[in-house]
């Protein structure tokens, strides 16, 4: 997420001086009102969502550009985002990680603490703020229980750089405060800097790993004072200071302050390699094949996660990291940034499998979720560093389209765990690898090509980056909307000649609809946006939730009655990908089929919302459907719908409040087809 550089006296100067680039290239528009030539979202929604589209319509920012692939990719990632929603019942909802269920995620949950960073990235930007609102509010009454690192806190704290929820950001402050003491279980207080297996940073088999053993593995072992897991303490320290001097507690404020320019100190003077020109791991472990303190031999991409949270230096000296990045013979693959460099001795050796399948490295494959960060960090450079390396708009909008390719399985687009750096197709490419998220790309967009700098003032800065017209990677225009931001709705409007939306040349800010700034070539805006208070969230609860197998509420059904398919339409995930199954599927037959849920007593019941998938194959919605309830001994109809209900989108069903333990969907299917039941939820009045 989009910061200034380190320290705020070099963040006010270099705000100040933003400002006086703005005044002198932009100038800020008296409001005039629009003509009605903005995005149809009506019709954008309904070709990417199809029968899904109302979730969608109102929760969104909509997008458009010159170029098709990134408008494809970013609608694909509005409905990855939507499918990783998990409704916990009672507990609301949070982002996960995979789809399905892995070993190594926090039962009954499912939730796993390394992707926070990028759910809430990505979260920020929807204007139904519960989603995200739910996910902290979960990781801090316990969800977050440490098995990775995160940098969850800045994460916040950048949340609230978008909405401007002063309570929300400060609502979980003590425990974000405890959470982070816990870290010092990880801390080598000699040398000022923390340490980490990387299995648990979320990177197995990196240099560090591998040599540790000598080359003989890599999967565990090899803890490191790494790049990655000082960034995001530093970051989070900075984000509790910044929290605690908005709360009023100022000696909270200046501990965490303190304790992040602490961390940063070592960091740039302990694992910056002048030989690599590189921030690199230093060993912690000590063993027969690499001592204590010792750094890696080789450069890897993580060493580009301090310019993530800005706390480089405007330096020359360091930027000249940033070569590697763009060289062939180091981190540059073809198809995507490599995770080590091509000169490494165990460069995409093959070490792990799950059967015959390869299993998840870091020695060389491309990872969608360090190369966000990436994108981040060169976004940060672009943006307001003086010293950029070799690195020009060009680079970054190549690479971002180079990532945004990745997405793309033929014509088919599902975005897996990692790639070959050559070819970029999947490796690992198991059922759990489909339409992963751990990486973000609403954010890139949002923050990158279309330049929204989020700040915790009342100012809205916009600073595109783009390359100028005439460069092959240049975008001759965009425009977004609906955009939440402060408690407003922005859209951001750039047409290169004009001829695109018919309102003028140049770059432009709306707010609420009504343009407030322009100016007519590429660069920054910044506009005064006194904040207004964002919409409370709603917040129905899902009373048919089966967190734990075996227990309330329970599933039964007329057909497909073994355990795990009964479970999967009650267990809170909702999504309509082909490539993994989810939900109760029926048998195909003739006969009427049914799928009852049992609460264990009686409970409040107003309404239904049910989910079916189709493919044109085997599975249809149902041809007609009823929803009934089991009072004074028998079943009765609450609803009898008109029509058939929605194929891979919601429907909605209401009746007059009743009170029951059961309830019950019957219905008919098409003949020689089955139905798969994704979701059935139900709530009260």
């Amino acid at each position: 997420m989009p910061r200034r550089p380190f320290g705020r006296l070099a963040a006010t100067l270099l705000a100040a001086a933003a400002l006086l680039t703005a005044g002198a290239a932009g100038t800020a528009a008296p409001p005039s009102p629009l003509p009605p030539s903005g995005l149809d979202r009506h019709r954008i929604a309904a070709e990417r969502f199809g029968n899904d589209a109302r979730w969608y319509e109102d929760r969104i920012p909509f997008l458009e550009t010159a170029d098709p692939k990134i408008d494809a990719v970013y609608y694909y990632r509005w409905a990855l985002y939507r499918a990783h929603q998990r409704d916990l019942g009672e507990e609301g909802y949070i982002s996960t990680e995979f789809l399905d269920d892995v070993p190594w995620q926090r039962e009954p949950y499912a939730s796993l603490n390394d992707a926070t960073g990028f759910h809430l990235g990505e979260g920020r930007w929807l204007r139904d703020r519960r989603p995200a609102d739910d996910y902290v509010n979960f990781m801090y009454r316990g969800g977050n229980d440490r098995h990775f690192t995160d940098h969850m806190a800045d994460s916040v704290w950048g949340r609230f750089l978008v909405d401007g929820d002063r309570e929300a950001a400060l609502r979980h402050l003590p425990v974000m405060r405890h959470i982070y003491r816990l870290w010092d279980e990880k801390f080598d207080f000699a040398k000022g800097l923390y340490f980490v297996e990387p299995l648990l940073d979320a990177t197995e088999y990196t240099v560090s790993s591998i040599d540790a053993s000598g080359g003989k593995d890599g999967f565990r072992g090899g803890d490191s004072f790494r790049p990655s897991i000082n960034s995001y303490m530093a970051a989070n320290a900075r984000a509790l200071a910044r929290l605690a001097e908005m709360a009023g507690d100022a000696a909270m404020a200046r501990d965490h302050a303190a304790r992040a320019e602490a961390l940063r100190a070592r960091l740039l003077a302990d694992l910056w390699s002048e030989r690599l020109t590189h921030f690199i791991d230093r060993y912690q472990v000590d063993n027969e094949h690499v001592k204590y303190w010792a750094p890696i031999r080789n450069r890897e991409l993580v060493g580009y996660l301090p310019w993530m949270f800005d706390l480089v230096p405007d330096d020359a000296r360091y930027a000249a990291a940033w070569t590697h990045l763009l060289s062939p013979a180091s981190l540059a693959g073809k198809a995507g940034m490599r995770t080590v460099e091509a000169g490494y001795e165990h460069y995409m050796r093959q070490y792990r499998y799950l059967g015959d399948a390869p299993e998840c490295q870091w020695n060389g494959p491309v990872w969608p979720y360090q190369t966000t960060q990436v994108l981040h960090a060169m976004a940060n450079l672009l943006d307001h560093y003086r010293e950029r390396g070799p690195v020009t708009r060009s680079d970054y909008m190549r690479l971002l389209r180079q990532y945004t390719a990745l997405h793309y399985q033929g014509d088919r687009l599902d975005l897996e765990e990692d790639y070959h750096p050559e070819t970029g197709r999947p490796i690992v490419g198991l059922d759990r690898s489909h339409h992963y998220f751990h990486s973000g790309y609403v954010d890139l967009i949002l923050t990158g090509p279309v330049g929204i700098r989020p700040r915790a003032d009342d100012v809205l800065e916009v600073n595109p980056l783009l390359p100028p017209e005439g460069d092959p990677q240049a975008l001759d225009w965009f425009r977004v909307e609906n955009v939440p931001y402060h408690g407003h709705l922005i859209a951001i409007r750039w047409d290169s000649d004009g001829t695109r939306y018919r309102r003028g040349k140049g770059l432009a800010i709306e707010v609420d609809g009504r343009e407030v700034a322009r100016r007519e070539t590429l660069g920054r805006l910044t506009v005064d946006l006194p904040r207004a208070a964002p919409p409370e969230p709603a917040r129905p609860i899902n009373r048919a939730v089966q967190l734990v197998r075996g227990r309330f509420p329970i599933g039964s059904a007329s057909s497909g009655t073994e355990a795990e398919n009964l479970h999967d339409a009650i267990d809170g995930r909702l999504w309509f990908f082909p490539e993994l199954p989810n939900g109760w599927s029926s048998a195909p037959s003739p006969a009427e089929q049914w799928y009852a849920i049992d609460f264990g007593k009686p409970i409040d019941m107003a309404r239904a919302e049910l989910a079916f998938f189709a493919d044109a194959k085997r599975f249809a919605a149902p041809l007609d459907y009823r929803i009934e309830a089991w009072i004074d001994g028998r079943w009765q109809a609450l609803a009898r719908p008109q029509g058939r209900p929605l194929a891979n989108g919601v429907t909605p069903v209401q009746w007059r409040p009743v009170k029951a333990s059961r309830i019950r969907l019957a219905f008919r299917q098409p003949r020689g087809r089955a139905v798969r039941l994704v979701e059935f939820k139900v709530f009260g009045k």
